[in-house]
């Protein structure tokens, strides 16, 4: 899928968010995959409600294969969407406000707006800095 549309496994995982899903596991066990461990304790409904968001996702994927708009522009590479971006009056996106907002209909009932878009996590993992008080701080 990567190869023929550039999508990643990290892009459908930011995309879940705006669906209200936590991310899943990335690149654990296999690199590049996605780790999907539904439980005894979710209902029939959620496990609908994830396979309507995983269904709406591919949808956006074929949007990429067909060329609707490229991978870069997509509601994928840029999930997930944040209250201010949506509201922004600057949109620049190739795609609708409501389809970042609300990918699926029922959230426009019940909408959880993650607090920040999509950040760099392999280069805070790979470039760490401390940002704890000085040791003499702690002296007394």
């Amino acid at each position: 899928l990567t190869a023929r549309t550039g999508v990643t496994a990290e892009d459908v995982a930011k995309r879940l968010i705006d669906f209200g899903f936590h991310a899943p596991t990335l690149s654990f066990p296999v690199a590049g995959t996605l780790m999907v461990e539904p439980t005894e304790s979710e209902d029939l409904a959620e496990i609908d409600r994830f396979i309507e968001a995983m269904i709406t996702i591919r949808k956006e994927i074929d949007q990429v294969a067909n060329g609707d708009f490229a991978v870069a522009d997509s509601p994928l590479r840029h999930a997930p969407h944040t209250a201010a971006a949506v509201v922004s009056s600057d949109w620049d996106r190739a795609y609708p406000r409501e389809q970042a907002a609300f990918p699926v209909h029922h959230l426009k009932q019940d909408k959880y707006f993650p607090p920040v878009g999509r950040i760099d996590g392999a280069a805070g993992d790979r470039n760490l800095i401390c940002s704890c008080p000085p040791l003499s701080e702690f002296e007394n």
